[in-house]
């Protein structure tokens, strides 16, 4: 644009300021850089946004996604195969991205989970294991690059920098505690201790114990104590008011960027954050072979340059994609020949939930909960189970997260229960009171034909073209996930209710955008040992432009059983280790392509 404004030159920007963003504007800032954070969305925090009792308010936060992203301003196209034409995604549904300072990193639940050991590893653990021909055809599954040993430090350094309470199993080599028994080996304990146990995790805990299962406590960014992290940033204990996910905590308690860094950040001189700051590109030399900053647009429609000497994507999860293909960084990926990195590898989840109805007077209370609290177990995630005889990939960890029922969005009622009239209002009232559920949270696997690209047709409010889906559920994940939930069944008769209901991924149903699931997508810009199979180095290096790089679970090569949030945080911490003691002294590739 020849109105372009050109902003005085700095030494990073970052695009995107969630959780990935706050913490490489952290690290980069510690090493003396100066540094500039540019976030699309308005400047977001406790106060106003989650301030007591407005920030209660269903209608509002969740129902009109206050926190959410504007869908009139920029939206995504979806399309279940590669023939299909592709059509918006107009109205918040299956998944709900974040848009402000904060991100998604406001209004998460504060479930906060480690990746295990083999899923970083994914493909060379099942070729080692099962043999190369148990790997379906179409499913590209690669590793990491990087393994746990490596990673175990950040892990914990993000636990201590988000306040996380949690009970360990072993510290050290030893066993501490009564925590996931299948969990790797941890440098130190927990921050702060678990949560109380809701009723209703009480109950699937005692069940799933008497079905020889290894219930634990859950990890929860929701603290249970007062709390000052190593940044010095302070967190109150946690209420368990219920509203956590969709909204901001008024009560310090959730893990927030906003809470848990930013004021930190506000005392250096050298960050500045600026918001309602919406990029468009990252911009290259002539040569195509390095960024010379981004360009961007503000509220009132001005356009700015703002050169720097590196470049960090921190967008959310699959956006980075978008911006890698809109700035011409890598090659588009191309399902036909399957070659091409550039939008490979998009994975997102295979959920399903089991509810049990009780008698009238079991009074379970879910209006009482907190986003991360609850009980879990992991004997079918990852490969902690043998997957031989079964013949699938991947697996799923279960979970009674007590988070807290709401009254638009949470009204549980049986099987054969009418949606309107006297009779649903009876099931209502006899109900709520007396229901406890637990989801399976299971890994989808990636596949050749699920992919992202740019939309040929659709563009956003600026002009560029929407970020176009291609992707549909596949035998794999719902064999996976129809076992896992059949196992689980086992919990669910022996707590003995009334009834129960079953919500599962049936073979040969689609993707269907209007319900809720998750907001867990991964992949597009994947990291990897070849440049081939990876859009960034080990590093989340970009192999095409060395002054780029990319954080945030787009990076993850594979889908896992797990929440992304705390592995994107620990991978944000990895490389930013990478910046300030590898490529500030030799600003160069790091490693050899």
């Amino acid at each position: 644009m020849s109105d372009t404004v050109k902003k005085p030159a700095v030494d990073v920007v970052i695009v995107g300021f969630g959780w990935t963003g706050a913490i490489m504007a952290k690290e980069l800032t510690e090493a003396g850089l100066k540094v500039v954070a540019l976030e699309r969305g308005p400047y977001r925090d406790t106060y106003p946004d989650g301030i007591y009792p407005t920030t209660l308010d269903e209608l509002t936060f969740v129902q009109r996604g206050k926190l959410f992203q504007n869908m009139a301003k920029s939206s995504f196209t979806f399309r279940h195969g590669v023939a299909d034409v592709a059509v918006p995604y107009r109205q918040i549904g299956a998944f709900k991205p974040g848009e402000g300072v904060g991100g998604a990193g406001l209004h998460w639940s504060g479930q906060h989970w480690r990746v295990t050991p083999e899923e970083l590893q994914l493909k060379t653990h099942y070729t080692q294991r099962y043999g190369k021909n148990f790997i379906p055809d179409g499913m590209t599954i690669q590793d990491f690059g990087v393994s746990y040993a490596e990673l175990e430090p950040h892990f914990d350094f993000v636990e201590k920098v988000f306040g996380t309470s949690g009970r360990a199993y072993k510290v050290k080599g030893q066993v501490v505690g009564d925590g996931n028994v299948f969990e790797a080996d941890r440098s130190d304990h927990f921050p702060l201790p678990p949560q109380k146990v809701p009723y209703t995790a009480s109950l699937f805990m005692k069940a799933a114990k008497e079905v020889g299962l290894h219930p634990f406590i859950g990890a929860s960014s929701n603290a249970s104590g007062p709390y000052t992290n190593p940044y010095g940033c302070q967190m109150g204990p946690c209420n368990f008011c219920g509203f956590c996910s969709g909204f901001a905590c008024y009560n310090y308690s959730k893990a927030s960027p906003n809470v848990n860094i930013m004021p930190a950040l506000r005392q250096v001189a050298n960050f500045e954050l600026r918001a309602d700051a919406n990029v468009l590109r990252i911009n290259l030399d002539a040569g195509g072979k390095r960024a010379t900053g981004v360009t961007y647009v503000d509220s009132a429609g001005k356009s700015f340059e703002q050169p720097a000497d590196l470049v960090i994507a921190s967008t959310f999860a699959y956006n980075n994609a978008r911006l890698f293909l809109l700035s011409g960084i890598g090659k588009p990926y191309d399902p036909v020949s399957g070659e091409g990195v550039v939008g490979r590898n998009i994975a997102y989840q295979m959920m399903s939930t089991v509810q049990m109805f009780f008698p009238p007077g079991t009074n379970t209370n879910p209006f009482i909960g907190a986003g991360g609290t609850g009980v879990a177990v992991d004997d079918y995630n990852a490969d902690n189970f043998d997957h031989g005889p079964l013949g699938f990939v991947g697996g799923a960890p279960a979970w009674c997260n007590p988070a807290g029922v709401k009254p638009i969005g949470g009204i549980p009622v049986p099987t054969g229960t009418p949606n309107w009239g006297a009779d649903w209002k009876k099931a209502v009232k006899d109900n709520y009171l007396n229901t406890v559920s637990f989801d399976v949270h299971g890994a989808n696997m990636v596949y050749r034909d699920c992919y992202v690209d740019l939309d040929p047709t659709y563009t956003d409010h600026y002009g560029q073209a929407l970020m176009r889906f291609t992707f549909d559920w596949k035998d794999n994940d719902i064999k996976m996930s129809r076992y896992v939930t059949g196992e689980m069944l086992k919990v669910a008769k022996a707590m003995n209710p009334q009834s129960i209901k079953v919500s599962q991924k049936n073979f040969g149903d689609h993707l269907d955008l209007r319900a809720y699931q998750t907001t867990h997508w991964a992949g597009g810009v994947a990291m990897g040992e070849d440049r081939s199979t990876s859009v960034l180095n080990r590093y989340l290096q970009s192999w095409d432009v060395p002054n780029v790089f990319a954080v945030g679970s787009g990076v993850f090569p594979v889908g896992i059983g797990y929440n992304p949030t705390g592995l994107a945080t620990a991978l944000t911490y990895w490389a930013a280790k990478a910046i300030r003691e590898q490529y500030l002294k030799d600003p160069r590739p790091l490693v050899d392509a």
